[in-house]
């Protein structure tokens, strides 16, 4: 079973073709999916710093909005999620002398990767894509604003105690499956999958509504932890809209 600290510390291991053979498989699909009232869109941080030119720009990551754009229309719940970071936030590598991006520290939750600083509160760079067309969202989940905690989850921060109250949110509403698009695969996308997991929701992520970072064998290790979490892979032309 997936550990959370387990999608850091695994990064540079090289995956053999055994473990590619793991990774999750694409949904068979023998009709479009229809999405009723028991179904959420998870918007994960489509945010300037991880779009082109951002501080943390995810590759192509601007191809994803308008895949989005199109597929929230089926959607009658929608959450939208925002990095939210403090200045000088511990997950930043400017926080601590002379460690540099991507390189790992040890805090007392566990491993943290390093990052250029990024989505600092109120800053054009922590905005939603002005491209983004969702007007009817019910809510944006703002993580990541402790200052000594990372939050890579719509659902649970880095400490994997601390909640958002995103889930208890969904089960409010009486969702039961929830469907992921946004930045990054790997990271916050496949820790918001595997939460949504935890907290007993069927769980899809859109891989053509995503995009990864992909360091070290990251990607495919978060596939292959999400499928081994049950998390299911479609493609955008999977839902009916």
């Amino acid at each position: 079973m997936f550990e959370r600290r387990q999608i850091l510390t695994g990064f540079g291991t090289i995956l053999g073709t055994a473990a590619m053979a793991t990774i999750l498989p694409k949904a068979a699909l023998a009709a479009s999916i229809k999405p009723d009232n028991a179904s959420a869109l998870l918007v994960i941080d489509v945010q300037n710093c991880f779009l082109p030119g951002g501080s943390l720009a995810v590759k192509d990551g601007d191809q994803v909005v308008p895949v989005i754009n199109r597929i929230a229309k089926s959607f009658a719940n929608v959450v939208l999620t925002q990095d939210w970071h403090t200045s000088g936030h511990v997950s930043f590598a400017t926080t601590h002398s002379g460690k540099k991006p991507f390189e790992t520290i040890d805090l007392p939750y566990g491993k943290q990767v390093l990052w250029p600083d990024h989505c600092v509160q109120g800053t054009e760079g922590a905005a939603l894509s002005k491209d983004l067309s969702i007007a009817h969202a019910g809510l944006v989940i703002r993580k990541g604003s402790n200052k000594d905690v990372d939050s890579y989850s719509a659902f649970t921060e880095a400490d994997g105690k601390t909640t958002t109250g995103l889930a208890a949110y969904l089960k409010a509403r009486k969702v039961e499956r929830v469907f992921l698009a946004g930045l990054a695969t790997d990271f916050c996308v496949a820790w918001s999958a595997l939460d949504a997991r935890k907290a007993g929701f069927e769980t899809y992520v859109i891989e053509d509504a995503c995009r990864g970072i992909d360091t070290q064998g990251s990607l495919a290790k978060a596939w292959a932890d999400m499928g081994e979490a049950g998390v299911k892979r479609i493609q955008s032309s999977d839902i009916a809209v």
